[in-house]
């Protein structure tokens, strides 16, 4: 079942790329249709708390570890295609029992049960994506890597964009229709999900997988990982990366539910939201790779920086004093100056990364960096949905007072209480780690005052090419099926 082949063909390579291209399309569908506003709004309609909350926004992120022990299975099975399949098949299994979970009848357990399937869908996930990066690695060329999975994303965001917003607008459908049992419009989208999940492996089976070569020496994982601590301006990058995620996940994964619990906003609008942010997200991250080629990645960072951690204090202010006509005009701009700060710091920080680790060892460089991220990234949404409850009813306001005569006037210039308190603390935050990216040392090109001007004026021409906050989870994503690479022939150079 599913063999390897020494050689795969041209005309096998083609008919292994269509299918990998609709694989995506596919495999994105379900994604967008089970997981990330969907997913929160699952939670909410489930009764989820915060914490809650902050658990099913953290699962994703601590299950990035599970591909650390993965990389061993695949050396020691040397079936990717087998681990992939497998792996996908039971995770989108899973969503069928989580669409029962509203007709359970405790909310309690209900709510247990999702953060369990979604723990384990994750987990298993991350195993798959270990397994799959190892063997598209070793399918695709790589002088057509660049196209490829350039045209792979873009269909699967166009295939995303109607799917996403079609849910948003079931959802309230089903609200108004049912409205004593809203989770039950979810029960349905994750049916349709595990359905696309299903056609994702059909079509993902089919690809050919080449032999693996077999290893020049052992494995040693742990050695291999603690390397990059022991270097001095490499630690420092960690640190900043690590600083930078537990920032700005203590605020981001609650976007939804503020704008849903505290806003208002109906499932419609978030979802349109996402997906102008999945759109934005693709047509500005080449203009960054340009600017990252042109000036450095830390010039890029130092001004993206800056401007998402604006944004974040920014969503304190979008519903001065309370909501009004305003809101959602501010949101969309918002949004759209996020995505742009989100996309440079994700292409600029990994590419940073690379340009740091030595030559020959950046797989294990970038691992090790990716473990830390993805721990600190885990920690603070459960961090913020322990002390959101604690914030609920604080409330701290600054109001100017005009007294003219018998007559008083107040304004209301700011007005902090519950999701705005986190807001803030992560922009106070992400300063600190702003500040560790001062001491990383990068080579290359230089930073005057001319040349952060010149990337100051394209942020400003980017901006108008809109952006999104998608791509957050991206920076603590690395493709840990590339560390089985790390011990092998280097295949392609003869030996001197």
């Amino acid at each position: 079942m599913f063999p390897t082949a020494k050689h795969v063909s041209d005309a096998e390579l083609d008919r292994g790329l269509g299918y990998l291209v609709r694989d995506g399309a596919w495999a994105q569908a379900s994604g967008s249709l089970t997981g990330g506003v969907l997913l929160v709004g699952f939670g909410l309609a489930l009764g989820a708390s915060n914490f809650v909350i902050g658990l099913l926004a953290a699962v994703p992120f601590l299950a990035q570890l599970a591909q650390v022990p993965t990389i061993l299975l695949v050396e020691r099975l040397r079936a990717r295609r087998r681990i992939t399949v497998f792996s996908l098949g039971v995770a989108r299994f899973l969503l069928l029992p989580m669409a029962l979970l509203p007709f359970l009848g405790s909310a309690p357990a209900a709510q247990a049960l999702l953060i369990v399937g979604v723990g384990v869908a994750a987990l298993l996930n991350s195993m798959s994506a270990c397994a799959w990066n190892s063997w598209i690695h070793d399918l695709v060329p790589e002088r057509m890597l660049g196209s490829f999975f350039a045209r792979r994303m873009f269909y699967a965001t166009g295939f995303t964009v109607f799917i996403g917003i079609g849910a948003g607008v079931f959802i309230d459908w089903w609200g108004r229709l049912r409205p004593e049992a809203p989770a039950q419009a979810y029960s349905m989208l994750f049916v349709l999900g595990a359905l696309a999940g299903a056609m994702s492996i059909l079509y993902l089976a089919r690809v050919p997988e080449p032999q693996m070569v077999p290893p020049e020496r052992k494995i040693h994982l742990g050695r291999m990982l603690a390397e990059p601590f022991r270097d001095h301006n490499f630690r420092r990058l960690i640190w900043f990366l690590a600083s930078w995620q537990f920032a700005t996940n203590l605020a981001a994964p609650f976007f939804t539910v503020y704008l849903v619990s505290q806003l208002g906003y109906d499932m419609t609008v978030v979802t349109i939201l996402m997906v102008v942010s999945q759109l934005a997200n693709v047509l500005v991250l080449r203009k960054w790779g340009q600017l990252t080629d042109r000036f450095s990645n830390k010039a890029v960072l130092r001004v993206c920086g800056p401007l998402f951690l604006g944004c974040i204090f920014a969503w304190t202010l979008v519903a001065l004093p309370e909501r009004h006509a305003y809101t959602l005009a501010l949101l969309t701009v918002l949004h759209v100056a996020m995505g742009v700060a989100a996309a440079g710091v994700t292409l600029a920080s990994g590419n940073m990364g690379l340009k740091l680790a030595p030559r020959g060892r950046g797989t294990a460089y970038l691992a090790a960096g990716s473990i830390v991220n993805s721990v600190a990234a885990g920690i603070a949404p459960i961090i913020g949905g322990l002390f959101a409850d604690d914030f609920a009813a604080r409330e701290l306001s600054l109001v100017l007072r005009w007294t003219s005569g018998p007559e008083a006037t107040e304004f209301v210039t700011l007005r902090l209480r519950h999701w705005d308190f986190f807001f803030l603390l992560a922009a106070v935050l992400g300063l600190y780690a702003l500040h560790r990216l001062s001491v990383v040392e990068e080579q290359g090109h230089g930073e005057d005052r001319v040349m952060m001007a010149e990337v100051i004026a394209e942020t400003r021409r980017a901006v108008a090419s809109l952006s999104s906050v998608a791509g957050l989870r991206l920076m603590t994503a690395f493709p840990f099926g590339r560390v089985v690479q790390a011990a092998r022939v280097k295949r392609a150079r003869p030996r001197a």
